[in-house]
């Protein structure tokens, strides 16, 4: 028999399968046939058992797992992001704790209550009223449990405080979720020439592609296929594992000015860049699992590639919209009342690799991993109020500006764009990043002052003077562009983890452009050529961030002059006689 710590809770089993009775654990009364006992064998675990499985037959043998596929914990994990369940400390990842049975009339009105209540009169003498009475984060708990006696599948309490609140319950806790090395884990699987067909789908965002391209799992793929290839023209048994560029988000970009078909020969240049020469892809398929835009011809494809018996490893970094795209995939596959992966927009949500039943039949097994953390994108070091302001959650809007040499461009307190030479007399930079970030144009020779002055408050994020050093040194990066035209931008400076400048220009330009150290940087040709029909003008843009930390700096400033004219006005008025043996008087009385 399994420990204990290994077997769902028996009253997990009676909440999900109210109609199914629960196994017994007493030997049989009468064993009229002893030796068909001993002869049945145990069949082997599946990859993740979710919630909803029937609990398994007593007594049961040790956990087995079969060798076509990966090694996993006999424990039970959420279905939502894939971490091991536990029940013993609400502070540490994998919380569940389940709802206690509940009366059928449980939804029936109450009696109204009087303060002439003797029981009442009581429970507020002892306190007990208004400690019930307390809003507390504990019924998220609760509702978390209820799901399970409504019929749904329970969910670790971090995820139904993603899903239903936005945020996770235990902040502080985030740092002792378990890391996932993609490469040790899956790596040996695809270098090894025999076994399962291997299917790798790189998922890239298209408002941060070279930011969000996962470059080290495109290169083992890479050099897998390079080795496999080799033995394979030797005639020894190869299998070359094959990959598929997604690139989600497609509906952030504005799609009405762009051609699928540039869009598709410019993600695949990209891709070859970031992981060398030496990738070669199955396809390329652009997605937007909000709109539902090319979902279907993508599940089509994977089934293709993965056959009958493939695996298949969705692959990007966070908060690229993996489980989006995997549960956008699994509905168009028509399959209905599924445990849905956790969706969140924050970064890191999947935490252990999930096995996705049923998309691809036969055999085929589709797997969502947890996001890989790029240290080269800015939002690994933005706190989650910074992040909500730099992500991109909407069509992106262009802002445009025709600056000149010796003018530079802010964005937020993250980047700036100085116009070192030009042969030219200017040049048009137009800004694709979150609107909610603010910008300012203005002279190079007063960065200094915008740094000391502006950053962290009309200049956010950093959200707070304080976080400007945090976020590391400031460093210079020079980019050498030119262009032929200036109907269109011809040259494209992105930031991975913010957004990117598109420089539209016809002759040739000096930039130097300033960010934080290890923040990665590239010069790429242009992904759109639109720019702004209005372009904007000197000083900050007009958003809520700079109204309010305007409104905040004027009112510091004249809190300020107040208490400096009060302590002028003490200092230079003297204390008359009269109100002097007043005050005196005063006392003696």
């Amino acid at each position: 028999m399994l420990p204990r710590a290994r077997r769902l809770h028996p009253a997990l089993h009676r909440l999900l399968l109210p109609t199914t009775p629960a196994p017994s654990h007493a030997p049989p009364r009468r064993p009229h046939h002893p030796a068909a006992a001993q002869t049945s064998k145990p069949s082997p675990i599946p990859f993740r058992r979710h919630l909803c499985s029937p609990p398994p037959p007593a007594p049961q043998p040790p956990a087995v797992v079969s060798s076509d596929l990966p090694a996993v914990s006999a424990k039970s994990v959420c279905p939502g992001c894939g971490i091991t369940m536990q029940s013993s400390d609400p502070a540490l990842p994998g919380f569940f704790s389940l709802p206690s049975p509940k009366s059928p009339d449980y939804r029936a009105r109450l009696a109204p209550i009087t303060a002439d209540d003797t029981r009442i009169s009581a429970s507020l003498k002892s306190g007990q009223l208004r400690e019930g009475l307390e809003p507390s984060r504990g019924a998220e708990l609760a509702a978390a449990a209820t799901e399970t006696a409504e019929g749904k599948v329970l969910v670790c309490a971090r995820c139904h405080s993603l899903r239903h609140y936005g945020r996770v319950k235990h902040p502080d806790a985030e740092r002792l979720l378990p890391d996932f090395d993609f490469v040790a884990a899956v790596g040996p699987r695809l270098a090894s020439p025999s076994g399962a067909r291997s299917l790798v789908l790189l998922l890239a965002d298209a408002s941060d592609f070279d930011g969000s391209f996962p470059r080290a799992v495109a290169r083992l793929v890479a050099a897998a296929g390079e080795a496999h290839s080799a033995d394979w023209k030797h005639g020894a048994p190869a299998n070359l594992p094959r990959a598929l560029l997604v690139v989600t988000k497609l509906d952030l970009l504005p799609t009405p000015s762009l051609s699928p078909d540039d869009v598709h020969a410019w993600a695949h240049s990209r891709a070859r860049a970031g992981a060398g020469a030496d990738l070669r892809l199955a396809g390329v398929h652009l997605v937007s699992a909000a709109r539902g835009w090319g979902v279907r011809d993508l599940l089509d494809h994977v089934r293709d590639l993965a056959g009958a018996r493939g695996n298949v490893w969705a692959v990007g970094a966070r908060n690229v919209g993996k489980s989006t795209l995997l549960n956008a995939i699994a509905r168009c596959s028509g399959i209905v009342g599924r445990p849905t992966l956790t969706e969140a927009p924050v970064p890191g949500t999947t935490l252990d690799v999930i096995k996705v039943d049923g998309v691809l039949g036969a055999q085929a097994k589709l797997f969502d991993t947890p996001g890989l953390l790029h240290g080269h994108q800015l939002t690994s070091r933005l706190t989650s109020e910074e992040m909500k302001l730099v992500q991109v959650r909407k069509e992106m809007r262009p802002r445009t500006y025709r600056v000149k040499t010796g003018q530079s461009i802010h964005i937020g307190g993250l980047v700036r764009l100085d116009i070192e030479e030009l042969t030219v007399g200017s040049i048009y930079v137009t800004v694709w990043a979150s609107p909610l970030v603010p910008l300012h144009m203005g002279k190079t020779e007063n960065a200094a002052t915008m740094i000391k002055e502006h950053f962290g408050l009309q200049l956010q994020p950093p959200i707070g003077q304080g976080r400007v050093k945090e976020l590391g040194k400031w460093v210079r990066k020079q980019f050498n562009v030119s262009g032929n035209s200036w109907d269109m931008n011809s040259k494209d400076i992105a930031i991975a983890g913010l957004g990117w400048f598109g420089i539209g220009l016809k002759g040739e330009a000096v930039l130097g452009l300033w960010t934080y150290d290890g923040v990665d940087v590239v010069s790429r040709s242009s992904l759109v050529h639109e720019r702004a029909s209005v372009f904007e003008e000197a000083g900050f843009t007009v958003s809520q961030i700079v109204s309010q930390a305007d409104s905040m700096t004027n009112k510091l400033k004249g809190t300020k002059k107040t208490n400096k004219k009060k302590e002028n006005k003490m200092s230079t008025s003297p204390i008359t006689a009269p109100e002097t043996a007043k005050s005196a008087s005063t006392i003696d009385a």
